[in-house]
């Protein structure tokens, strides 16, 4: 399934101009940050740019796939965007949803004025703003497709960072995702300064 523009192109012709799609990565992981991306597409936008035909939901795409699309969707001068993440110690102070949540409304200030938000899955914010959360919304829709390749790739570059801080994680291979490796490195070394902490009853059942 190829994401395309007919839900944007609906809502502008319903009158919202400053449509965004928004995506977010890191959710389930036991370190690291939870990173949220909005994509604003310029409105009226008539078709996906011959460039930006192989965007995807970032869980379809390959390591090489979004790495070789994150630069002409971060330069493309058909849309802006922009990024916000809550770190660990957020996560373990206000729980992931609200943490989620606080990064969504930063990206929404960041892109101020927006009209209408477009939502993966269960994601909303306790906003005035008007929105939409649309199950796999990141396979259908344009502007969330491009948003979850974007922070797919920023937060993975933030876990190669964090594992040059503590390679004994290796943090590099699974990006802080509860994987038999990293389960059992942390049985063995605990805790260190990236990971959440209120997440222990999960990795403690793998």
């Amino acid at each position: 399934m190829k994401p395309d523009l007919r839900l944007e192109k609906s809502l502008w012709r319903q009158g919202y101009q400053r449509v965004v799609g928004i995506d977010e990565v890191g959710r389930g992981a036991l370190a690291g940050p939870v990173t949220v991306v909005g994509v604003l597409l310029q409105p009226g936008l008539e078709k996906v740019p011959p460039k930006l035909k192989e965007v995807r939901d970032s869980k379809k795409l390959t390591f090489r796939q979004r790495e070789a699309l994150y630069p002409p969707l971060t330069r493309a001068s058909c849309l802006s965007w922009a990024a916000a993440s809550s770190s660990a110690r957020v996560i373990d102070q206000v729980g992931i949803v609200k943490a989620i949540e606080r990064a969504i409304k930063q990206v929404v200030r960041k892109l101020s004025p927006v009209d209408f938000l477009i939502l993966d899955g269960g994601l909303s914010i306790s906003w005035p703003l008007e929105q939409r959360s649309l199950v796999k919304a990141d396979e259908k829709i344009f502007s969330v497709a491009a948003a979850s390749v974007i922070a797919k790739v920023r937060r993975d570059r933030w876990m190669v960072h964090y594992h040059s801080l503590y390679p004994v994680y290796n943090f590099k291979r699974h990006k802080g995702y509860g994987t038999k490796e990293h389960c059992q490195a942390l049985e063995t070394l605990g805790f260190c300064r990236i990971h959440r902490q209120t997440f222990k009853s999960y990795w403690q059942r793998k």
